[in-house]
């Protein structure tokens, strides 16, 4: 049971509700609650020693009313989310948000989201683990997303793709752009590339975009 006479008392010495949370067991939003009900009862520490938490529960929340109950989060469906480009646990919080109100569920705040939602990646480890060896692979992808260039005559914003690369055991990165996803400029993007980097792996990675260019061209060679 939430030790309602504690939060209160931590609140009178000017105690942070985050650290009241973590000293009673409870999330933030279980203290903001309950404070927030003290205040509309009239309810503030001190009071009658001989008050019992489960009296101080009843006139906090008459008639056998409780803390609102909140929706956790499916993480299973938000980690597979993060996997696709361009989702972020911002915008999966704001559409957990729109679920909760639809249904008539208590949301929680982003910051609990995200805490809940690191937790559920460390306990269930989910995470793959590659084994690498240096030098041995280089991955390659046009980023999803474009950058843009302004035409300083006319003020038109051009698209800029991305060219990303990255070393698959050191994580380290070549990042370029170009006007065009065609050949020539998937080729220079290679070539430049593996200047940068001072030399060439043993496998080269790309993604299925990148496939498809390289099918193309070698179907036009042969």
């Amino acid at each position: 049971m939430t030790n309602y006479r504690e939060i209160l008392r931590l609140f009178s010495l000017g105690i942070t509700k985050m650290d009241i949370a973590a000293s009673c067991g409870r999330s933030r939003n279980t203290v903001t609650n309950v404070l927030q009900r003290a205040a509309a009862c009239r309810i503030g520490w001190p009071f009658s020693e001989e008050m019992t938490n489960k009296e101080l529960a009843e006139k906090l929340f008459p008639s056998g009313e409780t803390n609102p109950t909140y929706k956790m989060p499916d993480y299973e469906y938000i980690h597979r989310e993060m996997a696709k480009s361009g989702v972020t646990l911002s915008l999966l919080w704001v559409e957990y948000c729109d679920q909760c109100r639809e249904a008539g569920e208590v949301p929680y705040k982003s910051t609990q989201f995200n805490k809940y939602y690191s937790d559920f990646v460390r306990n269930t480890k989910a995470t793959m683990h590659i084994n690498r060896k240096p030098g041995e692979i280089m991955e390659v992808d046009w980023a999803g997303q474009y950058a843009h260039i302004v035409n300083t005559d006319t003020g038109e914003l051009i698209n800029v793709s991305v060219f990303v690369v990255a070393l698959s055991y050191s994580g380290y990165a070549y990042v370029e752009g170009f006007l065009s996803q065609n050949q020539e400029c998937w080729t220079t993007a290679h070539v430049n590339a593996y200047n940068f980097f001072g030399g060439v792996t043993r496998i080269l990675t790309p993604d299925y975009a990148a496939e498809m260019i390289i099918g193309d061209a070698y179907s036009k060679a042969v």
